[in-house]
């Protein structure tokens, strides 16, 4: 029952938020016109993040003054702290992401934030200390040399593909979705009851947005709610246990089309921080699929490799799924290049 409480919550206070979101855009001029990489019709609000992470907080802080009793225990003791800098670290992100919105910094300034988000992770213990042994039994430690620059390196890859994915109505809040999803039910079967109830905040509040957001959008979430997003569900991930096989093969294909992306504009001597329409899903929405066949695609890949990383505890298996992640992903990445580097790679 708490669990499902957690869900609503968030969902009803993200759902209530969104047009709160989006009558404060219009009157503080946060909005996105069409021209340039949108390509979106009429004047759309852009800080509906603020609404999912106003569902999450929510949601949370109301968890948190339920009596004990009423929630699930817990054998960590250092939950609540982690809690926190999740809190604090999410909190952060959110308001520069809507500082972004607003004024447009350039690349060093958001790099920047990020790198300190990551370090208000790693200050509570939100790192990647250890992973499985990819080539036998055990686990691999590592040093603390190594888990600083590793898990900043982590916090930066998701904040930034969550961010890139904000092109296509829904795409990116529907991928948190499965990824949140995912880490809900994988905290369920390892017993981590009581931390699964962070992840189902975070998708109710999800859920409640995509109300508004999905194709056609009525608002967009902005670099406040992919700025959050990116960083809760890369700290998700970690607090879960450092799954981080599972996350690389639910975000596979952004990863890698993120990957594409960097190698495409250094070899066309662009800048790595200018924006462009060489994301595949703006290459698919200029082949001519609409944004739901593209949203539900996305959707449906990611849940179909999130659903292997859930049936198999093997390192083995994991290895040979994400083998196959990289072959099918690439076909499709590359089928959906434009034409000069398809016969060119």
């Amino acid at each position: 029952m708490i669990h499902l409480l957690a869900l609503a919550t968030a969902f009803l206070l993200a759902l209530t938020l969104t047009p709160v979101s989006m009558w404060a855009a219009r009157r503080w001029d946060v909005v996105d016109r069409p021209g340039g990489r949108r390509q979106h019709a009429g004047v759309i609000p852009r800080i509906g993040g603020l609404a999912i992470f106003g569902g999450f907080v929510g949601a949370n802080l109301l968890l948190r003054a339920l009596p004990s009793a009423w929630l699930p225990a817990t054998t960590d003791p250092d939950e609540a702290f982690r809690w926190l800098g999740l809190m604090i670290g999410a909190g952060f992100v959110a308001i520069f992401g809507l500082l972004d919105d607003k004024y447009g910094f350039k690349s060093g300034p958001q790099y920047l934030a990020q790198v300190i988000a990551a370090g208000v992770a790693i200050a509570f213990t939100i790192f990647i200390e250890r992973i499985n042994n990819p080539f036998g039994p055990g686990q691999i430690v590592f040093p603390w040399y190594v888990i600083w620059p590793l898990t900043i390196f982590w916090f930066l890859g998701f904040i930034n593909t969550v961010n890139f994915l904000d092109g296509v109505d829904g795409l990116a809040a529907s991928t948190a979705a499965v990824v949140a999803t995912v880490l809900a039910i994988h905290m369920y079967r390892t017993g981590q009851h009581s931390v699964m109830l962070i992840a189902l905040t975070l998708l109710g509040g999800v859920l409640g947005f995509l109300v508004y957001n999905w194709p056609p959008a009525k608002v967009f979430m902005g670099s406040s709610g992919s700025y959050f997003l990116g960083f809760t569900l890369a700290a998700l991930g970690l607090i879960a246990g450092a799954r981080v096989a599972t996350l690389l093969l639910v975000m596979g294909l952004p990863i890698m089309d993120v990957a594409w992306l960097i190698w495409w504009r250094w070899r066309h001597h662009r800048s790595l921080f200018q924006g462009d329409r060489n994301h595949l899903h703006f290459r698919l929405l200029d082949k001519g699929y609409r944004p739901r066949q593209i949203v539900l695609s996305y959707v449906a890949f990611e849940a179909v490799f999130g659903a292997i990383s859930l049936m198999t505890a093997s390192t083995t298996v994991k290895l040979l799924a994400l083998a196959a992640l990289i072959v099918v992903g690439g076909a499709i990445i590359l089928w959906a290049a434009p034409r000069d580097e398809a016969t060119s790679s």
